[in-house]
């Protein structure tokens, strides 16, 4: 089973959206390296962000773009040009081509078969330090 591990948020203006989600859930929000995203902090995380408390997941503010017109949930996959295939054979389609995401991870959208957007995550390394 493939666990949902991520979301992201859209945004129209950054420091609009940053400044919400802070005041309204306490999120700590902090730009991502030199991408154009920002890592949204919702609950105690370790060095490497991930939530040291069970059931919590971190996300994600980023320019709202076509196939992110709408908040996304992001599942984590093993490998992720496998599952790609797996969800065109269910009726699904791959709406982002798969990219990198520096040496962290690939990543892809693709569109459920009730239109939804759902991000498909492949981790690469274990550890960030």
């Amino acid at each position: 089973m493939n666990k949902v591990s991520h979301f992201e948020i859209p945004f129209d203006d950054q420091a609009r959206a940053q400044k919400f989600y802070s005041e309204v859930f306490g999120w700590e929000i902090n730009k991502f390296g030199d991408m154009d995203y920002w890592i949204a902090k919702t609950c105690n995380s370790d060095q490497n962000m991930k939530p040291v408390e069970p059931g919590a997941i971190n996300g994600g503010l980023l320019k709202r773009d076509e196939t992110g017109k709408n908040p996304v949930i992001v599942v984590d996959v093993p490998d992720i040009e496998e599952h790609l295939k797996k969800i065109e054979t269910a009726g699904g389609k791959v709406v982002m081509p798969t990219i990198p995401i520096g040496d962290f991870g690939l990543y892809s959208r693709i569109a459920d078969t009730e239109g939804n957007v759902i991000g498909v995550w492949q981790l690469l390394k274990k550890e960030h330090h």
